[in-house]
């Protein structure tokens, strides 16, 4: 096929009488020269070094040196391409900065969501009843009133999410069997069913919600319910059986307006990335329902009124986000940690920090909101290098005796003591960057190898998580999860070491003992790779490329299939793509004297060189 050639400018075709043809060749030569980002787009380099300004500014990569994709017209314009969706995301991002104003419960302004030119408009079996109304209105006066019930069942889907059962037909028998195998597991475990407080009062009874929904927005909860609900707190639902669906879920999305449209705006975003659909009607229903949701809370925050409720939609906007968004999304939002400083403020409002840690009241239950605060808290400290808004707190459970749970394990499967010493390594992070000296911070960093050393104490090494039935082990899962969080935690400090390198035997060995712990952990969409994001971004931006950790990582992706590019893990696996190829591609100079090895190409400088605010957790 021929190719058509690009047609010069008629004014390039006639120069000037007064130019001066070798002056011309000379103009030529200086405007191939530059990075080669900004040749690909025929913008001027200022050829700065080690960034040109627009590359900086932009946060792109800068190469002078002639990468293995300009030779290739495909690759070419695959990296055009990638180039044009980092700026637009930029933008967005400094357009909703610029647009977001504070409030004393935080940062809400919900007019940047309608700037987008689009607004317009498993467990044991159990059921769900949801109850639609409709009503048609024939000049504003009510006619025909339809009451529909849609239930969904998974008494003959597949077993819960990571367990595995003796192979028998899935009749009417493997209900009673999976309750059984349940019993025993929890006599096992000794676990209190009623460990949390989420501030609902009694678990529902019944299993129906009464909603009242249009015809599009009942598509998007029936898509909730089915297909996003069974895979929220997938670790809690091991150890707490149906507290997800019958004490957080379905009574939050029936008396709470802003959470009600919070989980809807999720369903459009996981039914977008999961049915691969695009296009202007599934980012109106997105943006529509960030749009309400904003909208709910800020009229609340204006009524001073119903903290809980709003406290909880505002951890539903960031934890959801981190289950079922797409890291690679460009519709606008806002970032979650200015959603969390509204949470910094209704948390304080409501004593919570308090009332966890004042060992004249024990609770008899622990406030849900309060721990997953806690959760969000200290792994997203350690995203943005600061210390946790509540470290005090953590740092009061931690030397706590007789309250020390937070419960952190029931959530999220790390043990609380392991999340705590997180905490102060966030805070000894902090510290580091305002300018402690290397001896005091190389002290601190011994002195917390030791208390997480104090955490070993019993652990006898991973195992698979499986009874003798074949059913799960909540408890031995339990170990496995903080046993990886442990090693994650390790090579957290370890980086704070000056002189670091993770080509060090030791950051070697830690991430091999790593992969070891993450070989025991179930794997693919039922299993719980996607609760440890956290751990796989700490082991894996360490990890050379000869590491077995590569290797087994691109594993548990393809495991995953679909599920492996959303929420925090498709985040992950995406930043990872790029701390390594900046790792591998590093080449010394030929003047270089002593070591060759690649320098320490920091997870979080590539974020911020991207301007990405993922939360990875």
């Amino acid at each position: 096929m021929a190719v058509a050639q690009p047609t010069k400018p008629k004014a390039a075709s006639k120069p000037a009488n007064n130019a001066n043809p070798k002056a011309k060749t000379q103009m030529h030569r200086r405007s191939r020269t530059g990075c080669y980002t900004c040749r690909l787009r025929r913008k001027k380099c200022d050829e700065g070094t080690p960034m040109c300004s627009a590359c900086k500014h932009l946060g792109l990569v800068c190469e002078y040196k002639r990468p293995m994709w300009w030779s290739n017209n495909d690759a070419r314009r695959q990296h055009k391409d990638d180039i044009k969706m980092i700026i637009k995301r930029k933008k967005l991002s400094e357009k909703a900065s610029h647009t977001i104003q504070t409030s004393d419960y935080g940062v809400y302004n919900p007019q940047i969501l309608s700037t987008h030119p689009d607004f317009m408009f498993n467990m044991s079996p159990y059921e769900i009843d949801v109850k639609t109304e409709r009503q048609m209105f024939v000049n504003d006066i009510p006619t025909i009133r339809e009451s529909t019930v849609s239930t969904f069942s998974t008494y003959h889907t597949p077993p819960p999410p990571g367990t595995i059962l003796p192979s028998y037909p899935l009749d009417g028998e493997w209900t009673e069997q999976v309750y059984q195998e349940r019993r025993e597991s929890l006599t096992e475990e000794s676990l209190n069913c009623n460990f949390f407080d989420f501030s609902h009062g009694p678990t529902m009874n019944s299993r129906q919600v009464d909603i009242e929904l249009d015809e599009n927005d009942q598509r998007l909860l029936d898509h909730f319910i089915q297909f996003v609900l069974p895979t929220i707190f997938p670790i809690l639902e091991t150890n707490q059986h149906g507290s997800v669906s019958s004490d957080l879920i379905l009574p939050a999305l029936q008396n709470n307006k802003g959470y009600l449209h919070c989980c809807l705006m999720i369903a459009a975003q996981h039914y977008k990335a999961t049915m691969n659909i695009q296009g202007e009607e599934i980012d109106s229903d997105i943006m529509r329902h960030r749009h309400a949701t904003i909208l709910a809370l800020c009229e609340e925050l204006n009524r001073d009124e119903n903290h809980q409720q709003i406290l909880e939609a505002t951890l539903g906007l960031i934890f959801f986000q981190c289950c079922v968004g797409r890291y690679d999304d460009s519709l606008p939002d806002i970032p979650w940690h200015q959603h969390f400083q509204a949470v910094n403020s209704l948390v304080t409002k409501l004593d919570l920090p308090r009332i966890v840690s004042d060992p004249a009241e024990p609770l008899a239950q622990t406030p849900f909101n309060m721990t997953l605060t806690a959760w969000i808290d200290i792994l997203g400290a350690t995203m943005q290098g600061r210390a946790p808004a509540f470290a005090h707190t953590y740092r009061e459970k931690h030397l706590s005796t007789t309250n020390p749970s937070l419960g952190l394990r029931e959530l999220m499967g790390c043990d609380d003591r392991v999340m705590y010493l997180i905490s102060e390594i966030a805070c000894l992070e902090a510290l580091k960057k305002d300018g402690m000296d290397d001896i005091t911070l190389c002290q601190h960093v011994h002195a917390l190898g030791d208390q997480i050393g104090l955490t070993e104490i019993g652990d006898n090494g991973p195992k698979m998580p499986i009874n003798a039935n074949g059913s799960l082990s909540p408890k031995q899962l339990s170990k496995n999860i903080t046993s990886a969080f442990r090693l994650a935690a390790r090579i957290y400090l370890c980086s704070l070491v000056p002189g670091f390198s993770p080509s060090q035997g030791s950051c070697v060995g830690l991430v091999e003992k790593l992969t070891t712990v993450l070989q025991h952990i179930p794997a693919g969409p039922h299993g719980f790779d996607r609760s440890l994001a956290w751990v796989y971004l700490i082991g894996g931006s360490v990890s050379g490329t000869n590491s077995t950790f590569r290797h087994f990582f691109h594993e548990r992706i393809s495991q995953l299939g679909d599920a492996a590019n959303v929420g925090s893990f498709g985040g992950v696996a995406s930043l990872l793509q790029e701390v390594w190829h900046q790792t591998d591609s590093y080449q010394p100079s030929p003047s270089a004297m002593g070591s060759t090895e690649p320098p320490y190409v920091s997870w979080r400088d590539i974020m911020q060189m991207r301007g990405l605010e993922y939360l990875l957790i």
